[in-house]
Order: structure tokens, then C-alpha cells, then sequence
């Protein structure tokens, strides 16, 4: 695993996004692990996550692409934090876009915050985790109403590695539906591989209770 994936793991725990106990999904499924974005909420959290994104992105894109596009609400502050993140560790300017919940009719209009989008250009969109899939169907639509761009590809902070409407991941799932690309920062199984019976901090977060928790859920929710 690079160092990055392993630090990253440990910042989410350090902001307490990362966390096990009981939990159940928007999907509604009881979970042993939860991973809550809204729990970045400084800006030095902020910058550190936009790296992370940063360097996820480059690995999988590159940085010649012109929009990083962040679904409201939570995509937009990511959308941000990223952007600037390409600009500082890869010297990419890219734009920042993201969509209102409601269309605004006076002052600066229209459903979109930051940069317009223009035909020809090429976008990624920038997400924190995906369990089903349905904000991309939700996402597209606004994107293509806007111009002729393309979508590149989707990137999340963890893949969930569980299986989204059918028998596949949803990331693969996206992946196959809308014919772009999907990463993650970390998958799951990077969080177990480095937290398992590793103490961080002086503390085991993955003990062997819970990983059985964990590996039971994959039994059921897991990509076949």
C-alpha cells in the first residue's frame, strides 16, 4: 500500500470520520463501519484532504482535464479543497464547478456554483463515498444540460466494496452503466489490511471481534 493510502486511513480516524461500532446506511443496511465527511470541518483538515483527493485524482486521471465537479451539498467543498490541491502539489489549473439544490434567479443565476461548463470540456467528478450509486444518476443530468462535455471519471475518499443495485460494486456498477472510469483513495480492504490488529495511537481499532462484524457483512453485502 503507498504511504499516502496508510496516511490517509489515519487522518480519517484522527477526524473521527472513519468509524465502527452500529450504524445503518442511507440503503439501509446495518453496517459495523461508518465513513461521515461531515466530520472534516477545519481548514487545516481540509487542505490535508484535498491532497489526498489530489493525489488519488493524478494517479488515475492525470491532471490534464479542465473541471472537477463536486455534486452538492458535500462535493462542494471538496470540489474546492481538490481543486487547489492540483494547483499546489501539480501546478494543474483546474476549475472548480459545482450544482445549487435550487436554481438562483437573481444575481449570479443559474444551477451551478464556480465555473460554467463549456463544450469540449473534460470533467471529473469528485464525490466522498458511494454505496448505490444514485447521486451519479442525479449528477449526469445536470452536467450534460449545461454543454458537450465529457465526463472522465468519478473519484471517491473510500470504496465501500459492497454491492450497489445488482450483484457488482457500485463504483463498477457506474463504471459500466456511464462508460467512464472509478477510484477511490482507499477500498475497505486497505482499511482492514493496515488497521487489523495493528494498534494506532496505542489503541487496536480492528480487533478480532471486529473484524468478524466486518467479514459477516461481506458475507451478505459483499461483491460476489
Amino acid at each position: 500500500m503507498e504511504a499516502y493510502k496508510a496516511e490517509f486511513i489515519e487522518f480519517m480516524v484522527d477526524c473521527n470520520v472513519l468509524k465502527f461500532g452500529d450504524f445503518v446506511t442511507k440503503s439501509g443496511r446495518k453496517t459495523p463501519f461508518f465513513i461521515n465527511t461531515g466530520f472534516y470541518r477545519t481548514g487545516a483538515q481540509l487542505r490535508k484532504l484535498g491532497e489526498y483527493y489530489a493525489r488519488a485524482i493524478a494517479d488515475k486521471f492525470g491532471t490534464d482535464f479542465d473541471i472537477l465537479f463536486g455534486p452538492a451539498y458535500k462535493g462542494i467543498p471538496l470540489s474546492v479543497a481538490a481543486s487547489m490541491a492540483m494547483s499546489e502539489k501539480f501546478d494543474a489549473d483546474i476549475r472548480y464547478c459545482s450544482n445549487r439544490k435550487e436554481v438562483k434567479d437573481h444575481g449570479d443565476t443559474g444551477i451551478l456554483l464556480g465555473s460554467p461548463i463549456a463544450d469540449g470540456d473534460r470533467i471529473v467528478i469528485i464525490e466522498d463515498v458511494t454505496t448505490a450509486g444514485t447521486s451519479i444518476g442525479e449528477t449526469l443530468p445536470i452536467i450534460k444540460a449545461q454543454a458537450d462535455a465529457a465526463v472522465l471519471g468519478l473519484v471517491v475518499s473510500v470504496d465501500r466494496m459492497e454491492r450497489g443495485k445488482g450483484e457488482k460494486s457500485a463504483l463498477q456498477e457506474i463504471q459500466e452503466t456511464y462508460g467512464f472510469e472509478t477510484t477511490a483513495i482507499v477500498t475497505m480492504a486497505d482499511v482492514v489490511e493496515h488497521l487489523y490488529n495493528k494498534p494506532y495511537k496505542g489503541k487496536v481499532i480492528i480487533d478480532d471481534q471486529l473484524k468478524a462484524a466486518i467479514d459477516a457483512y461481506y458475507d451478505i453485502y459483499g461483491v460476489k
